[in-house]
């Protein structure tokens, strides 16, 4: 990588900013569900769109549909984050819960492996965070969105760190 220090300075902004979305997760959950009614919006307006430029009348239908869908879920998303939050730690929670089940499943069939442990524990682990999500349900809405996002944002950022001194270290040999 040519421009190693802006993948590193990139990678302390997330690092930052993750630290401060840990600091009040609250606030970070709002934040992600912003960011999932902007997503929606701006979809579904370019589905919207797109479907004026499909070929065929069930390719316009479908986008036609699909895009109505994502911006009513934004407008949604927007009028009432509260609701919107709760639906999104509800869809996050199953997500692991069936992604868990799936890993879980898949591990049975790498067993001898090398990949076996690691994707057996990476199944339990995902069953176990989807169990203590709906343990605590409706509270863990108020945070867990805002902790997932820290994460996100702690883990990018260490990768891009180390990726851009790794970057700096072979453009200098």
């Amino acid at each position: 990588m040519k421009h190693w220090i802006l993948w590193l300075l990139a990678g302390i902004v997330l690092i930052i900013g993750g630290i401060f979305a840990l600091a009040n997760p609250f606030a970070a959950t709002l934040t992600a569900t912003a960011i999932a009614a902007w997503s929606f919006l701006i979809g579904g307006v370019i589905q919207l769109f797109a479907a004026f430029t499909q070929e065929g009348t069930s390719n316009k239908i479908w986008s036609g549909v699909t895009g109505v869908l994502g911006i009513l879920v934004g407008i949604a998303l927007f009028n009432n984050p509260f609701a919107g939050i709760i639906s999104l730690t509800m869809l996050v929670a199953i997500m692991f819960l069936v992604i868990g089940a799936a890993k879980v499943f898949v591990s049975f069939s790498l067993k001898g492996t090398q990949a076996f442990w690691p994707v057996l524990i990476s199944g339990a682990l995902s069953v176990i965070l989807a169990l203590m999500i709906f343990g605590n349900f409706p509270q863990s809405a108020a945070t867990i969105l805002g902790i997932l996002l820290a994460v996100e944002l702690i883990s990018s950022g260490i990768s891009l760190v180390m990726l851009s001194l790794s970057s700096k270290s072979t453009a200098a040999v």
